[in-house]
């Protein structure tokens, strides 16, 4: 199939004002961790840009689906199947 580009959807628990910015694959899931304050989309943006970078992939490539206001968000993730892209963060 030429041209099929993999997508999926990737549950992700973001801790705003943290100490750092990291990525962690947990046994509970996602947990993204960023210096930004949850004030007019700052935080969701962070995590966002540091998903992105941690798959290494561009920032457009990764989209907020759900969960604007909430500390748990669903980002669709264009270029990795859900397998390979928890394989990504894992390494």
């Amino acid at each position: 199939m030429s041209g099929y580009t993999p997508t999926c959807t990737l549950e992700v628990r973001v801790t705003p004002r943290a100490g750092r910015t990291d990525v962690r694959l947990v046994d509970s899931g996602i947990r993204v961790r960023v210096a930004e304050v949850p004030e007019n989309g700052r935080a969701t943006e962070a995590a966002r840009r540091a998903l992105a970078r941690a798959l290494g992939l561009r920032r457009r490539d990764v989209t907020l689906r759900a969960g604007m206001t909430s500390r748990t968000k669903r980002f669709r993730i264009e270029g990795f199947s859900r397998t390979e892209a928890l394989e990504q963060l894992a390494d």
